[in-house]
């Protein structure tokens, strides 16, 4: 027993080094992952002989033999993430290689209602339509606005659904695969690599401001599962009410919705104008921006850590970290640079990627 678990490690040391270098030779990961080369050799051919691993080409010639290049076969396995909000539903399909082959979102607005559970199911179904091999499909994960008991199938508070204390449990049964929920926000730092952001904090900038954040690459819940609550932490005392009923809170100061509630444009026509230099949309962002910096100079002295800006607004960040960082070091007298601030790995639905990480990471675990 011992030694099939042990042989279990390996293999999935070496595939996780492969998908996360994208391809490997055989003496790469032998060196990289102090393993013999019998060892190597032995896990490769398998995994080779199995499908799950393919030859990808050669390396460039050393003076010997050319190296074959290994790498993961992405049609292997797949699985399904579902990112629900209040007015929408996300679908996205990844493959073994944690790409996202397959991406829409659609608007429905969430309801308990039977025939809401019925018309996602008929929606995914149709997502799916030109997906051969169902059986590939490992499961279906659904991330969630909300304080969520995985344990018990349970939605304990969403003040973004307006629920409390909700079973999950006939969402589940909706589907015929297996379904995991995760918090919205712990699902997004999921999709993050956690092996090198293993000291992370990850802002979520959806229609609502979620939080999460890992230590040595382990997501801490919190005892109620609400840690990372940041969206709720007072930002200006007595300021702009927020959905949760509280004044002055940061999610109504950079969630997304302090982008377009008061311009009744989505988000793209908002950054658009940004981009085209339009005065009110340069000041609404500036503004947004100084908001934000505030956010993170305070997370950044109560954590110490990386801080991973993602969500919709996460994915418009990058064309931004200049202007966002010089406004974090007037705040911060502490940091001599903002390296500390990083993007996102996921432009879109990162939630819905980071939930279908779970049945993929779990498949190569135990593989």
């Amino acid at each position: 027993m011992v030694g099939t678990e042990k042989k279990n490690i390996t293999k999935s040391k070496i595939v996780n080094y492969i998908i996360n270098h994208e391809a490997a030779s055989k003496v790469e990961l032998s060196k990289n992952l102090d393993l013999s080369m019998p060892t190597v050799l032995t896990n490769v051919n398998d995994l080779l002989a199995n499908g799950v691993a393919i030859e990808t080409g050669e390396y460039e010639s050393t003076g010997g033999r050319k190296a074959k290049r290994i790498s993961i076969n992405p049609a292997y396995r797949y699985a399904v993430g579902i990112r629900l909000t209040a007015e929408h539903v996300g679908f996205v399909l990844v493959n073994l290689n944690y790409e996202i082959e397959k991406y829409e979102r659609i608007r429905l607005k969430f309801s308990t209602e039977t025939s809401y559970y019925l018309q996602m199911r008929e929606e995914l179904e149709r997502f799916l339509t030109d997906i051969e091999n169902r059986e590939r499909i490992l499961g279906i994960g659904i991330s969630i606005p909300g304080i969520i008991n995985p344990e018990e199938r349970m939605l304990v508070k969403s003040h973004a659904l307006q629920l409390e204390n909700y079973s999950l449990s006939f969402l589940e049964q909706v589907f015929s695969l297996p379904v995991y929920f995760e918090n919205d926000a712990n699902a997004a730092m999921m999709a993050e690599d956690l092996n090198v952001r293993r000291n992370a904090l990850y802002l979520s900038l959806n229609s609502t401001l979620g939080g999460a954040f890992c230590i040595d690459g382990k997501l801490i819940p919190g005892e109620n599962q609400k840690a990372g609550e940041f969206g709720h932490m007072i930002l200006v005392p007595g300021g702009k009410r927020c959905y949760c009923g509280k004044m002055g809170c940061a999610d109504a100061y950079c969630a997304a919705n302090a982008l377009t509630d008061d311009t009744g444009q989505t988000l793209e026509q908002v950054m658009q104008r940004v981009e085209e230099k339009e005065p009110d949309a340069v000041q609404t962002w500036q503004e947004y921006l100084n908001n934000l910096a505030i956010l993170i100079s305070n997370l950044r002295m109560a954590y110490d850590m990386d801080i991973i800006l993602g969500g919709e607004v996460g994915g418009y960040l990058a064309d931004y970290m200049i202007p966002l960082g010089e406004k974090v070091m007037e705040y911060n007298g502490f940091d001599h640079d903002v390296r500390y601030l990083r993007t996102c790995a996921y432009k879109r639905e990162a939630s819905a990627v980071g939930v279908a990480k779970h049945f993929l990471q779990d498949f190569i675990k135990n593989m």
